[in-house]
């Protein structure tokens, strides 16, 4: 999704949630238990985005408390791709993530990285080009290493590094599409360049479009060795007018699972929620269920409106059922997918 999105979108009012799902939700069959961090550190590490700065930070621990006092372990947050200097970590809001990070041994920090400047600008494609090959050269090195540098300084060196996130769409001036072969050299450069500070522990999500979008993710894979996490952005919309078919179409949820697992990667779900279909309860449960199957590393809904389900009261059916299944009490998560079979 877009960063207009991200940072200039009114956030929805209501923080309430309506009664009960009307009857006729026709929801996957129930997992054994809800997509939970849990207070131990183990299993999925659940998450929200929920504002780019400081603000965010803060509604981490709100919606905890409406989510019953589920821990939210996975801290998710962009930096703007207007200018180099944002990209190298100028925001100073990272210190404000860094703070909360380092408040539980057990978080994730979660930071999506844009891996050109202007990267909202509508580059048209030969210039992508030209900036792709300039970067698979070496001409941007610098701009990650201090990235990096400023990330181990802040405290926080086993950042999850999102990196030029759904590549293979059209939205980005860092797309894959106008030079795949330059793509995969810059991203390896990037990765080389980040490394190289000593005390870093970063890991690197490969996170595409779910679909084919304007290019086979596959095509732009950079390599297993500067690629540590295959994630995957998802939300309720085409390809795949049924939670089905954005499971099994090409490209999709199964073949991500599928290539990940070829590759000896773990997954995640970086950017997920509801999106063309409105308010959706039959979706979101179907999503959390495939998220509690397939255990990934992280998940981290798009909580403002069109997509979320806290900060968006356009969607309650919805946000009832994301509530009850990730509330702190298994049971209440394990009867709130029950309680909505057909």
């Amino acid at each position: 999704m877009s960063r207009r999105g991200r940072w200039t979108a009114r956030v929805c009012v209501g923080t309430g949630v309506a009664a009960l799902l009307a009857a006729g939700c026709a929801p996957a069959p129930a997992p054994q238990g809800p997509a939970s961090g849990g207070s131990s550190g183990t299993g999925i590490a659940v998450g929200a985005y929920l504002h780019y700065g400081s603000p965010g930070v803060d509604r981490m621990q709100e919606l905890s408390r409406w989510l019953g006092g589920t821990e939210l372990r996975a801290g998710h947050t962009y930096l703007p791709g207007d200018t180099w200097e944002n990209i190298e970590g100028a925001p100073d809001s990272l210190r404000s993530w860094a703070r909360w990070r380092k408040e539980g041994s057990d978080r994730l920090f979660v930071l999506n990285v844009p891996m050109l400047e202007g990267n909202e600008a509508g580059v048209p494609d030969d210039r992508v080009a030209e900036l792709l090959r300039a970067g698979a050269h070496g001409e941007y090195d610098d701009h990650f290493r201090r990235l990096a540098e400023r990330l181990v300084d802040l405290g926080i060196p086993d950042t999850v590094i999102v990196l030029g996130w759904e590549m293979n769409g059209s939205n980005y001036t860092h797309r894959c599409r106008p030079d795949p072969e330059s793509w995969k050299q810059y991203w390896r450069r990037i990765v080389v360049a980040m490394r190289s500070v000593e005390g870093e522990r970063f890991r690197f999500d490969f996170a595409p479009n779910r679909g084919g979008d304007a290019i086979a993710w596959t095509t732009c894979y950079p390599g297993d060795d500067v690629v540590d996490i295959v994630g995957m952005d998802s939300y309720d919309q085409p390809p795949g007018d049924s939670f089905d078919e954005q499971v099994t179409q090409p490209y999709g949820l199964q073949q991500q699972v599928d290539f990940a697992k070829a590759h000896g990667k773990q997954i995640s779900y970086p950017e997920w929620g509801l999106f063309r279909n409105g308010d959706n309860p039959d979706y979101m449960l179907q999503m959390l269920a495939w998220i509690a199957e397939h255990k990934p590393l992280y998940q981290s809904i798009t909580d403002y409106c069109p997509h979320g389900v806290w900060q968006c009261g356009q969607n309650p059916r919805s946000a009832e059922v994301f509530r009850e299944f990730l509330s702190a009490s298994a049971d209440r998560g394990r009867r709130a997918a029950s309680r909505h079979r057909p």
